[in-house]
C-alpha cells in the first residue's frame, strides 16, 4: 500500500464508516519519536525539505525523519523553520 521506507509502512490500519455508509480503511498516525541528532542545517530560503534530507539521509523521501526529529508532523510547518535538527543515519 505504501511505497518501501514510508513513514506509514508498519503502522496499524483500521476501518472507519463515513457519514454516508462508505467504509474506508485508514492508517494510524505515527507520532514523531526523539531521534538522537547529528547536528542542525541552517535552511536557506525556498531550500525543500526533500533536498535536505537527500543531502544528509541519502533518501529524498526520507524528509519525514526530519519532521519527526524536529517534532513535527507536518512537513509546511517544519519548512518555515530556520534551523533543522537532522537524525542521525540509521535511527
Amino acid at each position: 500500500m505504501f511505497f518501501s521506507g514510508s513513514r506509514y509502512q508498519k503502522q496499524a490500519t483500521y476501518t472507519v464508516v463515513l457519514a454516508d455508509g462508505t467504509v474506508a480503511s485508514v492508517v494510524k498516525l505515527p507520532l514523531p519519536g526523539t531521534a538522537p541528532l547529528a547536528g542542525f542545517h541552517r535552511k536557506l530560503q525556498s531550500e525543500r525539505l526533500d533536498l535536505i534530507a537527500n543531502y544528509y539521509l541519502n533518501d529524498a523521501t526520507t524528509f519525514w525523519r526530519l519532521c519527526d526529529a524536529n517534532n513535527s508532523i507536518v512537513p509546511d510547518a517544519l519548512a518555515a523553520h530556520p534551523l533543522i535538527g537532522v537524525p542521525k543515519q540509521g535511527t
